[in-house]
C-alpha cells in the first residue's frame, strides 16, 4: 500500500514536496536531488514525515 509521504529540503529552506512511496519495495527512507525555489538550485530532499491518509494528519518520523 502506498504512503503518502513529505520530502524535506536539505538546504533548511523549509520547502517541500509530497509524494508516495509503496512500504513493500521501498523500505529505506527516500533522497532525492530535487529544485528547491526558495533556495533556487537543486539540493537533496529527504523523507521526513508520513501523511495519515485517513486522517491527514502530520505523523513524525
Amino acid at each position: 500500500m502506498a504512503e503518502i509521504i513529505y520530502m524535506l529540503s536539505s538546504a533548511g529552506t523549509g520547502h517541500f514536496y509530497t509524494t508516495t512511496k509503496n512500504k513493500k519495495n521501498q523500505q529505506e527512507k527516500l533522497k532525492l536531488k530535487k529544485y528547491d525555489p526558495v533556495a533556487r538550485k537543486h539540493v537533496f530532499y529527504v523523507e521526513s514525515a508520513k501523511l495519515s491518509k485517513s486522517k491527514g494528519k502530520k505523523i513524525t518520523v
